[in-house]
């Protein structure tokens, strides 16, 4: 059995006889390859995803079925990555159509910052927990409707340490009222 110094220097060695380019194309996969055995296939396909709808003009029908077999998964990891990445909150518009020739349907809603934060005002509702909040202001963020003060304020503001004298049931009802009231003051101003 070969100890860790004889793998490295053998290692080198081949790196050694590569031409420059290579050496930076082999070690460019190299990261590409330990980067994806980092990530979760959750995080593949919602960065394959966000990649295709990237380069895409308007609207991105994906196969569900197929993805799943492109990423070796079941089609119900496809349905919980779409639900948890690519919903309203995260700015995302969504159909599906089931069957044989079903397919999803994904639009990134694009606006301006006021309609964006009057999306925002009426998608919140009655109640609202602080995860949900944090999506939705890192959408108005990435979008550039509000500043990165603003938003750091804002989940400041709704965050469980501002709501602790409240009981856990009545914080989402609260929290709900507050971000509302800070998104209307922001686009009355």
């Amino acid at each position: 059995m070969k100890t860790r110094i004889e793998r490295s220097v053998k290692v080198k060695m081949r790196f050694e006889n590569l031409t420059f380019t290579d050496y930076y194309i082999l070690r460019r996969s190299i990261k590409v390859k330990m980067r994806c055995a980092e990530m979760g296939t959750s995080d593949l396909i919602a960065d394959f995803i966000t990649e295709i709808l990237e380069n895409a003009d308007g609207p991105v029908d994906i196969r569900r079925s197929g993805l799943a077999e492109r990423f070796s998964c079941a089609p119900s990891q496809i349905n919980y990555v779409i639900s948890t990445r690519f919903s309203p909150e995260h700015g995302y518009a969504v159909e599906s159509r089931r069957g044989g020739g079903g397919y999803i349907r994904i639009t990134r809603v694009r606006v301006g910052p006021t309609q964006l934060i009057m999306h925002t005002i009426n998608a919140v509702g009655g109640k609202l927990d602080y995860r949900t909040a944090v999506a939705f202001v890192s959408n108005i963020v990435s979008a550039g409707a509000v500043g990165r003060e603003t938003a750091e304020l804002i989940l400041t503001a709704v965050g469980d340490n501002a709501l602790r004298p409240l009981e856990q049931g009545a914080r989402d009802i609260v929290r709900a009222s507050i971000f509302k009231q800070m998104l209307i003051t922001l686009i009355s101003k």
